[in-house]
C-alpha cells in the first residue's frame, strides 16, 4: 500500500487558517453567554427600581419630558449613579438639534442638556 501524497505547504496553510477562525469562533461562542446574562441583570435591575418606586416608569418620563425638551426620542439609558438613577435620554428637536437630556429618574426633573454642536 502506498501512503498518501502529501499537500505542498502553500495547500496547507489555508487549513490552519481556517483552524484558527473556527478556534476564534469557537471562544467567542464561549464568551458571549456571561455578556447576554449581565445585560438581563441590568433589565431585571431596573424593573425592581421601577417596581420599588425608585425610578418612574419610562412612559411617565417621556411624557413629561416632551412638555420640557420636545422631539423623537433615539435612545434611552436608564444608569445607576450611587443613590441617584439617571435616564439619559438622547432625541432630535424640532429644529433638527441631536440633544443629550438627563433626568432624575424618581422625579422626571431634568437635570442636564446637552445640544451636540452642528460638525458639518
Amino acid at each position: 500500500m502506498t501512503p498518501a501524497p502529501r499537500r505542498p505547504a502553500v495547500l496547507r496553510r489555508p487549513l490552519r487558517w481556517g483552524a484558527a477562525a473556527a478556534c476564534a469562533l469557537w471562544m467567542a461562542a464561549l464568551l458571549a453567554p456571561p455578556a447576554l446574562a449581565d445585560g438581563k441583570a441590568d433589565h431585571d435591575r431596573a424593573r425592581q427600581a421601577v417596581q420599588a418606586g425608585q425610578v418612574l416608569p419610562l412612559p411617565t418620563v417621556l411624557e413629561r419630558l416632551q412638555r420640557e425638551v420636545p422631539g423623537q426620542v433615539l435612545e434611552v439609558e436608564l444608569e445607576q449613579e450611587g443613590a441617584l438613577w439617571i435616564y439619559e435620554i438622547k432625541l432630535i428637536t424640532p429644529a433638527g438639534q441631536l440633544t443629550k437630556v438627563k433626568l432624575d429618574a424618581r422625579t422626571a426633573e431634568v437635570l442636564r442638556v446637552k445640544a451636540r454642536e452642528d460638525r458639518r
